[in-house]
């Protein structure tokens, strides 16, 4: 089975790009501005020992799969293609809207074993995964998040702005600036969650502290705030001194697995589910229940598909 055969199943002419495989076969609209190269039968291989999504960025990583032309466009068509699973993992409903034959699915299944046996991905080394602990251990949790926030408080102020804050803001009105969007995001929080002066908060996965913050000055709540970034944790510290917020606000440099307080009359979760698996949401959302008291309140934030 040609791979242009493979791709006008999987993606089609809709998608507005062309298609070149490395046995030469072409699929698509040829002579669209935006065409799709894959290179050689690695990143085949890498498709299908990592269906979907994950496959598509190693090989494009890894330079066995060429984007020419506009990425946006590229992108709705890789999108297509691995926002599901690459066949032969295709879901029976999709399979039926496309009338993909059972023949078909396994003609590519075939094609995409025969890569993975000849071509084999190879996972880390041991010695790597030992290193960085299993999936979402705090080990590896938290080598992630100093990865990426403890690079310079300085370079995220300049990013940023004044508010610190790198979750979703909501704008009151069409010309608010992002500081009043993001002022407008923690107090829609706070209501929410009904917040009143002597209550207790923890916010997990707090950043910089502008939830801590808000709900300190504003509301006259004593708050606690726990990241896994060191960097983040004493700019925040600093800012909450800075304001004589001191009395009622305090961030830590730690997981929130670790927060050993309970009885809070509020938990608030910014943008932190995305980052704890899957598998871990279950364990996650009975730890915060944990951490309330009888009639307390969660408000849990994140982004889904």
């Amino acid at each position: 089975m040609r791979l242009a055969d493979m791709f006008d199943v999987v993606v089609g002419d809709a998608a507005g790009v062309e298609f070149v495989g490395y046995d030469g076969s072409r699929a698509g609209q040829i002579g669209a501005p935006v065409r799709l190269e894959l290179r050689s039968p690695i990143a085949l291989s890498y498709f299908a020992s990592s269906p979907g999504q994950l496959g598509l960025a190693r090989a494009y990583v890894a330079g066995q799969l060429e984007v020419h032309g506009d990425m946006y466009t590229a992108l709705t068509a890789l999108a297509s293609l691995g926002g599901g699973q690459v066949l032969p993992t295709i879901s029976g409903e999709q399979a039926q809207r496309r009338r993909i034959s059972r023949a078909t699915k396994l003609r590519m299944a075939s094609r995409l074993a025969a890569a993975r046996l000849w071509w084999p991905v190879r996972p880390p080394p041991n010695e790597m995964r030992g290193k960085h602990g299993g999936r979402h251990s705090k080990r590896r949790d938290s080598a992630a998040i100093s990865h990426h926030y403890d690079v310079s408080n300085a370079f995220y102020e300049i990013v940023l702005g004044p508010s610190m804050a790198y979750t979703c803001a909501v704008y009151p009105t069409e010309d608010a600036t992002l500081e009043q969007a993001q002022y407008e995001k923690f107090d829609l929080v706070a209501r929410k969650l009904g917040l009143r002066e002597g209550m207790r908060l923890l916010d997990v996965g707090c950043g910089w502290g502008g939830m801590v913050m808000h709900a300190a000055e504003h509301y006259g709540v004593r708050a606690l705030g726990v990241t896994l970034s060191r960097k983040q944790a004493e700019w925040a510290q600093k800012a909450i001194a800075e304001r004589g917020l001191t009395d009622l606000a305090e961030v830590r440099h730690a997981d929130y697995r670790d927060v050993t307080e309970s009885g809070f009359d509020a938990i608030s979760s910014i943008g932190l589910t995305e980052h704890i698996g899957e598998s871990n949401v279950p364990g996650y959302f009975r730890f915060l229940y944990d951490k309330l008291r009888p009639g307390a309140r969660l408000l849990n934030h994140c982004i889904t598909r």
